[in-house]
């Protein structure tokens, strides 16, 4: 499932309110500033900084 385009060009990362890249394959969204990934669960992206985990 993919995200539409019109939300990824208004979702930015909760911590640092950077762009955030989607990574269709992995189902997430990466910020490259903060290193940090957010799951995109069902097609719904779980922007909890608390749930992000870092890139590796």
């Amino acid at each position: 499932m993919t995200l539409a385009l019109q939300l990824l060009d208004i979702l930015v990362c909760p911590k640092c309110k950077g762009k955030l890249t989607y990574r269709e394959p992995e189902q997430a969204l990466d910020c490259a500033a903060c290193q940090l990934r957010y799951t995109v669960r069902d097609g719904i992206p779980v922007m909890l900084i608390d749930e992000a985990t870092p890139l590796a």
